[in-house]
């Protein structure tokens, strides 16, 4: 027997259409890369992404077809979304901070036949285009007063585009499995991989995205989301704050801190969303200025691990609740959050951010295990290190065309790479990337942890934990760091900080001070770079004993 409801396709476009029906005149207010800030309603945003679908057809994109951005967050990328995912086409964000040589590979390897791109990215393309055969026209995210000469093939400003049709379009039905976007994961092994989500897994990551425990995200709030679109599905926020009729607030280029500021007190935002890199120069710049945020009440931090001390410096300096995630590009891409639980009611400080410094539970829609190498499955305690594995509604079940094979277990589980432990009450704690992971002596160290006990120095701005070879031991933790501006210190004040904080033989073996510490095109922390530059090093202790 089946029951005996209507059949209503979970669809993007349903979210823009709901958006202007019951929240048409909630802003949308942009920071434009020609500079002035823009303001913009749903309402005004759903009949532009009408005017896109209609273009675009009128273009020859058809069902299926790949529209690629290379933008920013802005008005005009955000109306492209809903126009590409209404034709039924799919969207294909274009990280720019990938290589040039990835960025051609990533566009081919998605036979992308349209390209919308912000003028910051136009010298980039310019070079680019010659090895882009698929693609046979270039937009401009601009208007004609600011649309500079280019070589760009059939290169045309975004606003004289949409200006040739009227908006009278419907959208395209489609089923809702159709895919509806794409993004490629980071690369940091071989070439990178196409994650393709669905208009399905996008609206229901969207509906567990809003809810209480997760984003928080109502009519009556203002979020600014700094993590980019281009990043692992712009955490879904393209579709959850229009869901949820909130007003939207989007940065544009500029991620510096004065920047980022300037918005977060100017536009009285109350919920924003990034990596942890752009809450350092934040923090940074409110700190040197003796600044407040006087509407912000949450900030969600993923992307990479979140410092502890980050987490204590907003909450307990700021008045600003921490969210702290994690997630895949390949799980649309939330996977937990970490909402304090009733069990933890009556704990102490310290508990109380021990227990948040940790990345949290899985929402409805995903389930978790942790499993040795033999994948034998391993208890919750809070305790025990074992493979992260995932599986759910908004979760990868292959790559685009095939790559990397099949990539879930038996059960149907995907391996997500790295290494956590779970609690009793749910909350899981990456301890490291697998490949990360110092083996010393036949044991694990976690380099995350480190990092986070090594950031809580004040004079830490940043800090990477890396293993390197040992005679005795296989391999020992070498801490790299980066010292905040005007700030000295040595090696046994790092160290001595450390002491009595984690196991004795935890304890990195030296530690090296540098200008800077690479990044991959995500913001996190580039260990094989490290791994590469420190290849030869030896420690002191070795050094002296030879």
């Amino acid at each position: 027997m089946l029951g005996l409801m209507q059949d209503w396709p979970l669809l993007c476009h349903r979210v823009i259409d709901h958006a202007a029906i019951q929240h048409g005149r909630r802003e949308i207010v942009s920071r434009s890369v020609e500079g002035p800030l823009h303001r913009t309603t749903y309402a005004e945003a759903r009949q532009r992404a009408l005017k896109v679908a209609q273009r675009l057809e009128r273009e020859g994109i058809r069902l299926g077809d790949r529209v690629a951005t290379l933008a920013w967050n802005t008005w005009r990328h955000f109306e492209t979304w809903y126009g590409i995912t209404g034709l039924g086409a799919v969207y294909h964000t274009v990280n720019p901070r990938l290589f040039p040589e990835q960025i051609a590979y990533i566009i081919n390897h998605a036979e992308d036949r349209l390209l919308f791109l912000d003028l910051t990215f136009i010298p980039l393309m310019e070079k680019l285009q010659p090895q882009l055969p698929t693609i046979r026209r270039y937009v401009v995210l601009t208007d004609a007063a600011h649309m500079p000469e280019t070589s760009l093939r059939n290169a045309v400003p975004y606003e004289d585009w949409i200006s040739e049709v009227d908006g009278d379009f419907r959208w395209v039905p489609l089923d809702e499995n159709a895919a509806a976007g794409m993004c490629y994961t980071s690369g940091t092994t071989g070439n990178p991989k196409g994650v393709v989500y669905s208009h399905r897994s996008n609206v229901l990551h969207s509906m567990m995205a809003v809810a209480p425990d997760a984003f928080d995200l109502s009519v009556r709030d203002t979020i600014m989301p700094v993590v980019p679109f281009f990043h692992a599905n712009g955490w879904s926020i393209v579709f959850s704050a229009p869901m949820a009729g909130a007003r939207l607030v989007l940065p544009g280029p500029k991620l510096d801190g004065v920047s980022v500021y300037e918005l977060l007190e100017g536009e009285r935002v109350t919920m924003t969303a990034g990596v942890p890199t752009v809450w350092l120069t934040l923090l940074s710049h409110m700190e040197a200025n003796g600044l407040k945020l006087s509407t912000l009440r949450r900030v969600l931090i993923g992307g990479s691990a979140c410092p502890r001390a980050m987490i204590e410096k907003f909450e307990e300096q700021y008045g600003v609740q921490v969210a702290h995630a994690w997630g895949m590009t390949e799980m649309n891409p939330i996977g937990s959050i970490c909402a304090v639980k009733p069990d933890y009611a009556a704990a102490d400080r310290e508990t109380l951010f021990d227990v948040k410094a940790k990345q949290g539970s899985a929402p409805f829609t995903v389930e978790m295990k942790i499993v040795d190498d033999d994948g034998k499955e391993l208890p919750w305690d809070g305790k025990t290190f074992g493979r992260l594995m995932v599986r759910g509604a908004c979760v990868a079940r292959a790559y685009f065309k095939g790559e990397g094979g099949d990539i879930l277990d038996k059960d149907g589980f995907f391996d997500t790479g790295d290494v956590a432990t779970i609690d009793p009450y749910g909350a899981m704690q990456i301890t490291d990337r697998s490949k990360d992971v110092i083996k010393s002596g036949g044991e694990w160290i976690s380099s995350i942890d480190l990092e986070n006990l090594a950031v809580g120095h004040p004079k830490v701005a940043e800090a990477a934990v890396i293993g390197v070879k040992h005679p005795k031991w296989g391999e020992r933790p070498l801490l790299v760091v980066v010292l905040k501006k005007d700030q000295s210190a040595t090696k046994d004040e790092i160290l001595g900080f450390m002491q009595g904080k984690i196991a004795k033989w935890w304890v990195p073996d030296d530690v090296v001070f540098v200008d800077e510490i690479p990044h991959t095109a995500t913001g996190k922390i580039q260990k094989t770079t490290l791994r590469e530059q420190f290849k030869n090093y030896t420690f002191p202790s070795v050094a002296a004993a030879g």
